[in-house]
């Protein structure tokens, strides 16, 4: 079995390579915490989404994927989004000022 940290890593890699999620795009389109909002979303225990993520998902709709079947997939994606938004601000942090 694998562990939580390898099952974040995998999904991360997932998003990156498989959605095409580029840490250049996380720079340019997701600068209003976006990423950290949606990991947000997916932690939400099923019973308090309803009203919730309509109202801060951050981006198009079709793009919420709740598995609500699979709690730790769940998790799992707002474990790599959170991995995503940690990246992007070391990189904000660390650019030099121009």
């Amino acid at each position: 079995m694998k562990t939580a940290i390898e099952l974040v890593a995998d999904e991360r890699l997932r998003q990156t390579e498989v959605l095409g999620w580029s840490s250049a795009f996380d720079d340019i389109q997701n600068n209003n915490n976006q990423i950290a909002i949606a990991a947000s979303c997916y932690c939400l225990p099923v019973g308090q989404r309803d009203f919730r993520v309509r109202e801060q998902w951050p981006w198009d709709y079709e793009w919420w994927k709740p598995t609500p079947d699979d709690r730790i997939r769940e998790i799992v994606k707002a474990g790599a989004l959170i991995v995503a938004e940690i990246e992007r601000l070391q990189r904000l942090r660390d650019a030099p000022n121009l």
